[in-house]
């Protein structure tokens, strides 16, 4: 996900945005926990993507 498509997206999208990542972050979790999962790399892009949302946000939040 690019920083460049999140600054687009108004303030209810990236909650929704912020909602679908948390939620693939914690299945990836315990795909992990259960040695079900094969490439562990998935989590660190999810994990960056959260910060960039939450960044934008906060850019946002900082501007109003």
């Amino acid at each position: 996900m690019k920083v460049s498509e999140l600054k687009v997206k108004s303030a209810v999208e990236l909650q929704q945005e912020l909602a679908s990542l948390l939620k693939a972050q914690f299945s990836l979790r315990m795909q992990t926990a259960t040695q079900q999962l094969s490439n562990t790399s998935q989590l660190k892009k999810v994990r960056r993507d959260i910060a960039r949302v939450r960044t934008i946000m906060a850019e946002k939040a900082g501007q109003v």
